[in-house]
C-alpha cells in the first residue's frame, strides 16, 4: 500500500487561508450590496412621505423633537419611579400604613398618639352626605371622572399659581394625596411628585373609587395628633363623624389643606374662615345652593376648648418617624400594628424649653430680627429629653431641630480641636494667631485682629477663627509631610472625627470647614457633644425607650435591643476637651450659660452675616443645643451665640437639673459656686422672667444627702436625750430663741447652713 503525503504542507495551509479570505471578502461584498439595495428600497419608499418647505418646519420637525424629548422624559420618569414600585412590592402594603401608637412620657404618663386607629373608622355609607360633598368640592371635584391624576385640575392650578405669582391652589387629586399619605413624605421635590403620580395610577388600578375615598377619609392627618375625619370629629366636637352638622363638616373638610394651621382648637377664626371657603366651594361645584349653606354661615361650628392639652407635636412627629423605622426591623411574622411606646421625653423639661424659646423670641426677637429657634435636650445615652422644632407648630410643622441643616459656625470647632489632640497637640500647645490663606481664601477673626501666640485653650475660649484653619494645615502636614495640599488632608481627618461623633450631615470639603461653614442639624449636633462627658463614647439619638403591644407585652427595649455606645475618642482626649470647653463658659463667649454649682462646658457659634446663632453645651447629666435664625436665611441683627442661645440654654438647663443628682464632667470636676456678684450681674443681664414648670417627679436623694440626713437624725436624738436629762436644770433658765427658718428642710440647705456657721460671714 502506497501512502500519499503532501509534498509541502505550508503551501496547502496558505491555499486554505487564501480560499477562506476570498470567501469572507465575497460574503462582505454580497452583504454590502444587499444592504445598499435594501437602503435604496427604503429610501424610495420613504420618499413617498417626504414633506418639504414650510410644512416640514411647522409640523414634522416639532413633532419629531417632541417625540424624542417625550421618550427621554418617559425613561427618566421610569427611573425616578423605581422607589414607587419598591413601595408596592410588599403584598401587605396597606397594612404597613396602619401603624397606631400611643405615646407615654418617661414616667408612664400619656402625652399623645399618632397613626391610624381602626376602631375609630366607620363605613363610607355612614358618613354624612354633607361631609362627602364638602370633601369632594374642596379637594377633588372630578374624583369620579379621572384615572388618578386630574389633568384639567392640574392645568387649572398651574394657571392660577402662575397668575398669582406663587402657590395658591393645589393640583393633586384625592388619589395622589392618598398615595402621599400611604407611601411618601411631605417633601416638595420633583422625585416625590413623580412617585406620587405613579402610585396614584397604581392605586386606581388596584382599588375602587369608593375604597380610595374611604382610605383617604380614614388616613388623612387632621391636626391635633388625629388621623381620619372620625377621629377629628371626636377630638374637635366630641361626637362621631356620623353626627356632624354642615358647619362642622365644612370645618373638617377645610383641615385637609393645612391641618395644623386651620385646627379649630389652635386658631378658631382661621378654621371658620377656611370653613366658609369650603361652603363657597359647595355652591360653586353645584352640590348645594346658597340657601342651603346660609345657616352654616350664620352659625359656624364651635370646637372643644383644648388649650390646656398642649402636646409636644414636634417631638411626637420625630418619635413616630423613629417608630415606623423601628417597626420595619421587627420580624415579618410579627403582625401587631398597635403599640404603646414609652419615650425619653421629660414633660417638665419640654415645657421649660418651649417657654424659654417663646419668651426670648417675644422679648428680643424683634430687636435681633430673629423669628425662629430650635433646641434639643439629650441624656448622655442619646435619649431625647426635650425637642422644640420651631416657635409655633400650628404655623409650621417643619421640624427645624431634625430636618433643617444650618451652618454651626464656631460650635463646629470642638471637632477640629479634638482632631488636633488626637494628632499630638495638647491644650497648652502654642499656635500663632496670625494671617493665613488657603488659595484665595483668608479667614478673619471676629473684630479683624490677631492675638499672636496663643494656646489651644485660649483659642477656643476666645473663639479665634485662624487657629482652627492653621490646625487643619498642621494635621495634614503631620499626616503627609510632603503633600501639596495639607489643608485638604487635615479637613478629611476632621470630617472623619466628626463622623465618629455621630454627625451624618454631608460635610462637603471646603476651605472654611474648620470654622463651621458646612451644615449640620440641631439633633445631631446636640447628641454628638454627649461624646465629651461620656468619656469619649458616642451614642445614638433616640426617642423610644420601650415598645409594648396594646395588651402590654414587651416587644422592644432600648437598653436591651438598641445600639450600644461606641468608643469614638480616648477618654483622656474627651477630658482634655471638656477642660478646654469649660473655659468658654466660665470666662469666654458663653458666660451667660454658666450654671450655679453645676459644671458646664460648651461652645458658641455665629455664622457669616449673623444668619445663625448657636450654643451647644453639656453638663455631667445632659447635653443641649440651641439654634436661632430665620427660615429664609436672612441675617439677624448681630445676634451671636453668646446672647439669646446661651441665655436660652441656661434657662432650659436650670429646669432640667431640678430634682436630679448633679454629676461631674470628666476633666472638669463638680464645678464651683458662682460668686454672688457674678450671679447678680448675670441676672441683671438676663431676661427678666421666671420659667414656670409643672410639678415633676420627686427629688432624687443623693448619697451625700442621705449621709447628712443620718447625721441630722443622730444630732436630733442626742439633743432629745440631752434635753430630757437636763430639763429640770434648764427650766429655770431663759430659752434661747430659735430661727424661724430651718436648715433641716432639705439636706443641701443643711449643708449650706453648716458651712455658713463654720466660716466667716462675707459681704454681699
Amino acid at each position: 500500500m502506497v501512502q500519499n503525503t503532501p509534498s509541502n504542507w505550508k503551501s496547502r495551509l496558505r491555499n486554505f487561508f487564501l480560499d477562506l479570505d476570498a470567501r469572507i471578502d465575497s460574503s462582505l461584498f454580497s452583504s454590502a450590496k444587499g444592504i445598499r439595495e435594501l437602503y435604496e428600497r427604503y429610501s424610495t419608499f420613504m420618499d413617498r412621505f417626504y414633506v418639504g418647505r414650510w410644512k416640514r418646519w411647522v409640523f414634522i420637525e416639532p413633532l419629531s423633537e417632541a417625540a424624542t424629548i417625550g421618550l427621554g422624559g418617559m425613561v427618566l420618569m421610569l427611573i425616578l419611579a423605581i422607589p414607587a414600585f419598591r413601595e408596592t412590592a410588599d403584598e401587605d402594603w396597606l397594612k404597613k400604613s396602619d401603624l397606631a401608637v400611643t405615646f407615654l412620657d418617661r414616667y408612664g404618663n400619656p402625652i399623645g398618639s399618632r397613626g391610624i386607629k381602626h376602631n375609630d373608622s366607620i363605613p363610607l355609607e355612614d358618613f354624612p352626605d354633607v361631609l362627602i360633598k364638602a370633601t369632594l368640592a374642596t379637594e377633588d371635584r372630578r374624583f369620579y371622572d379621572h384615572f388618578g391624576i386630574d389633568i384639567a385640575g392640574t392645568a387649572r392650578a398651574l394657571v392660577t399659581n402662575a397668575q398669582a405669582g406663587g402657590v395658591r391652589q393645589g393640583g393633586s387629586s384625592i388619589t395622589q394625596q392618598l398615595a402621599k399619605n400611604l407611601f411618601l413624605s411631605n417633601e416638595r421635590t420633583i422625585e416625590r411628585k413623580i412617585n406620587e403620580a405613579f402610585l396614584a395610577v397604581w392605586l386606581e388600578w388596584r382599588l375602587t373609587k369608593n375604597e380610595i375615598l374611604k382610605l383617604y377619609l380614614d388616613r388623612a392627618y387632621m391636626g391635633g395628633g388625629t388621623f381620619g375625619v372620625d377621629g377629628a370629629a371626636h377630638f374637635y366636637f366630641n361626637k362621631s363623624a356620623r353626627d356632624v352638622t354642615l358647619a362642622e363638616a365644612a370645618m373638617l373638610a377645610g383641615l385637609f389643606k393645612a391641618p395644623t394651621k386651620y385646627a379649630p382648637h389652635i386658631n378658631l377664626p382661621a378654621a371658620r374662615a377656611r370653613a366658609n371657603v369650603v361652603l363657597d366651594n359647595l355652591v360653586d361645584a353645584g352640590f348645594m345652593t346658597e340657601g342651603q349653606v346660609f345657616g352654616a354661615r350664620r352659625n359656624p361650628a364651635f370646637a372643644v376648648d383644648r388649650r390646656d392639652e398642649a402636646s409636644p407635636n414636634y417631638y411626637l412627629d420625630y418619635a413616630f418617624d423613629e417608630m415606623r423605622k423601628l417597626v420595619d426591623t421587627f420580624p415579618k411574622s410579627y403582625t401587631e400594628r398597635v403599640f404603646v411606646v414609652r419615650l425619653a421625653i421629660d414633660t417638665n423639661v419640654q415645657k421649660a424649653a418651649e417657654d424659654a424659646i417663646e419668651n426670648q423670641l417675644r422679648q428680643f426677637g424683634r430687636d435681633y430680627h430673629a423669628t425662629q429657634a430650635a433646641t434639643v435636650v439629650s441624656d448622655l445615652d442619646g435619649g431625647i429629653r426635650a425637642m422644640v422644632g420651631g416657635r409655633d407648630y400650628g404655623a409650621s410643622q417643619f421640624n427645624r431641630a431634625v430636618d433643617a441643616y444650618r451652618q454651626p459656625g464656631s460650635s463646629f470647632k470642638p471637632y477640629v480641636y479634638t482632631t488636633a489632640l488626637l494628632n499630638g497637640f495638647t491644650p497648652n500647645s502654642i499656635v500663632v494667631d496670625g494671617p493665613v490663606c488657603i488659595g484665595n481664601w483668608c479667614p478673619q477673626n471676629y473684630g479683624h485682629s490677631y492675638s499672636g501666640p496663643v494656646t489651644l485653650t485660649q483659642a477656643i475660649t476666645r473663639s479665634i477663627n485662624v487657629v482652627p484653619v492653621k490646625l487643619s494645615i498642621a494635621i495634614g502636614q503631620k499626616e503627609q509631610p510632603k503633600a501639596p495640599n495639607p489643608a485638604k488632608i487635615g479637613r478629611a481627618k476632621i470630617v472623619e472625627v466628626a463622623r465618629r461623633f455621630g454627625i451624618k450631615a454631608p460635610l462637603p470639603d471646603t476651605p472654611s470647614l474648620p470654622i463651621g461653614s458646612d451644615e449640620v442639624s440641631v439633633l445631631e449636633h446636640a447628641v454628638a457633644y454627649a461624646t465629651f462627658p461620656n468619656r469619649g463614647k458616642a451614642v445614638t439619638p433616640h426617642a423610644v425607650l420601650e415598645v409594648r403591644t396594646g395588651a402590654g407585652d414587651l416587644v422592644w427595649r432600648w437598653d436591651r435591643d438598641g445600639p450600644k455606645p461606641k468608643q469614638a475618642i480616648p477618654a483622656n482626649i474627651a477630658a482634655d476637651m471638656a477642660g478646654m470647653m469649660s473655659h468658654v463658659v466660665s470666662e469666654g463667649t458663653a458666660r451667660r450659660a454658666a450654671l450655679d454649682g453645676i459644671p458646664t462646658a460648651g461652645k458658641t457659634g455665629t455664622t457669616n452675616a449673623y444668619r445663625d446663632a448657636w450654643f451647644v453645651g453639656y453638663t455631667g447629666n445632659f447635653t443641649c443645643a440651641v439654634w436661632y435664625g430665620n427660615d429664609d436665611y436672612s441675617p439677624t441683627n448681630r445676634m451671636t451665640g453668646g446672647s439669646l442661645p446661651a441665655q436660652t440654654w441656661h434657662d432650659i438647663m436650670v429646669a432640667a437639673h431640678q430634682g436630679v443628682e448633679i454629676r461631674e464632667i470628666p476633666g472638669v470636676g463638680m464645678g464651683q459656686k458662682l460668686p454672688r456678684e457674678k450671679i447678680a450681674n448675670a441676672q441683671a443681664n438676663a431676661a427678666p422672667k421666671v420659667l414656670e414648670t409643672k410639678p415633676g417627679p420627686p427629688p432624687v436623694l443623693t448619697k451625700r444627702g442621705a449621709d447628712i440626713l443620718v447625721r441630722v437624725e443622730k444630732l436630733l436624738d442626742d439633743a432629745a436625750k440631752t434635753a430630757n436629762k437636763s430639763a429640770a436644770d434648764d427650766s429655770a433658765k431663759p430659752a434661747k430663741p430659735t430661727s424661724s427658718t430651718s436648715a433641716l428642710a432639705f439636706p443641701q440647705n443643711y449643708a449650706a447652713e453648716e458651712n455658713a456657721n463654720a466660716s466667716t460671714p462675707r459681704k454681699n
